[in-house]
């Protein structure tokens, strides 16, 4: 896999089908639905349930608008993706291509992956913190991978922003 800015985009080439397929699953891995702590942990509360009112207010008015942002951002995520659907055999000669304008969104949806999987999987700080992990043997360890991959390509896109 090869990662570069031309021009207006951030260009993804050489991928293969297991970093397609992660790639691919960013819009679906946002969704904290079914999972209480991934829920909890991106709408968290700004006063950590020490004030009820301000946390009623919070659900009421904030949290609404979140999700509309956090769905704004996925569903831009999702069609950037759709570039990916196809023949799986021709995906290592192919590539991705994010126009920069879009690089908000992507950092929106892939933190929120990061953040619902990571709640998910009930991962530690030292087992989100080892980067040195391998080999992926279960799917826990898949999990854990793809949080580290989507943080990679955060770590790029925002590197590729600041010029």
């Amino acid at each position: 896999m090869e990662i570069r800015r031309r021009k207006n985009q951030i260009e993804i080439s050489e991928l293969d089908p297991f970093l397609a397929e992660l790639l691919r699953e960013i819009p679906a891995s946002t969704n904290p639905e079914g999972a209480p702590a991934a829920e909890e942990r991106i709408f968290s509360s700004p006063t950590n349930g020490t004030e009820p009112e301000l946390r009623s207010e919070w659900k009421m008015y904030v949290e609404p608008e979140l999700r509309r942002l956090f769905q704004t951002a996925t569903q831009i995520v999702a069609s950037d993706l759709e570039q990916l659907n196809g023949n799986e055999k021709s995906l290592a000669n192919r590539a991705l291509r994010i126009p920069t304008k879009h690089a908000d969104a992507w950092l929106s949806a892939l933190n929120q992956a990061r953040l619902v999987i990571a709640a998910k999987n009930n991962f530690t700080e030292t087992e989100l913190n080892d980067h040195l992990r391998s080999p992926i043997g279960s799917r826990r360890d898949l999990s854990l991978f793809q949080v580290n991959f989507y943080g990679f390509l955060q770590e790029f896109i925002l590197r590729e922003m600041e010029y």
